[in-house]
């Protein structure tokens, strides 16, 4: 089984690998990493300091990988996509960012969605 996550060198990017880690320790899952080409370097930081493996399927950008998502996540052996959602503002919550409207509408297996801890309100 493989637990698929899109990652991009950003907070929720950050916080979806780190979700995907565990999902993919608790279940004994392969990790399988989507990143943009040009954020290579900083998924295998990232990975490293996680302590992690993965395949890791290079795109040329963000298009690219909402398409790659969406094929993995058909795939039999997927059990879960995970990606990382930012924070928007009060108008932009009216709104789902289209990528990950159209992952979780869409995907052919459980999708987790996930974002980064953030500082209580006081």
């Amino acid at each position: 089984m493989k637990v698929v996550v899109g990652y991009r060198a950003t907070e929720p990017g950050r916080a979806a690998l780190a979700e995907a880690v565990s999902q993919g320790r608790a279940h004994g899952s392969e990790l399988v990493l989507v990143v943009p080409a040009a954020e290579r370097a900083d998924a295998d930081d990232a990975l490293a300091a996680a302590g992690a493996e993965a395949e890791v399927v290079e795109v040329g950008d963000d298009r690219q990988a909402e398409t790659e998502l969406l094929d993995r996540s058909y795939e039999d052996e997927t059990q879960m996509l995970v990606i990382g959602l930012r924070r928007r503002s009060p108008v932009g919550k009216l709104f789902l960012g289209s990528t990950a409207q159209r992952l979780l509408l869409e995907a052919g297996c459980p999708v987790v969605a996930v974002k980064p801890e953030v500082a209580p309100r006081r």
